[in-house]
């Protein structure tokens, strides 16, 4: 029964960052450079395996690494926003959409009404 800290019991300070398995590493360091404006940071040469670490400046870490397997990881062949995901926030949804389209990246629009609120979104992969 944990009574310090009930809503916090492990004292978590934030987020370290998150681990993705590719299919291609080298698509994926392209997009998360070249369109979600990530950066690459050192990553120890103990690891032995293929991957790259990533820092944004939003503060987000992302550790790519490429899958043992790339032929049989399942394929997605459409956006589901109920699939497993990340969000950001941005100063304008035309402008991202825009910009989307002008590098031809497949996204969809959703939206969510409740109580008030009205919240948008772009979803891509």
């Amino acid at each position: 029964m944990i009574k310090e800290n009930s809503k916090n019991p492990l004292q978590l300070k934030s987020m370290n960052h998150i681990s993705i398995v590719c299919r291609s590493l080298e698509k994926s360091l392209d997009f998360y450079q070249n369109v979600l404006g990530f950066f690459p940071v050192r990553r120890p040469s103990s690891l032995n395996f293929d991957g790259a670490w990533l820092f944004s400046c939003y503060g987000i870490g992302v550790h790519l690494l490429q899958s043992e397997d790339p032929e049989n990881m399942p394929k997605i062949t459409k956006i589901n926003p109920k699939d497993n995901h990340f969000s950001f926030q941005c100063e304008s949804m035309a402008t991202v959409g825009k910009k989307l389209e002008e590098m031809q990246i497949e996204y969809v629009k959703t939206r969510i009404e409740e109580d008030g609120n009205d919240d948008r979104s772009l979803q891509l992969r």
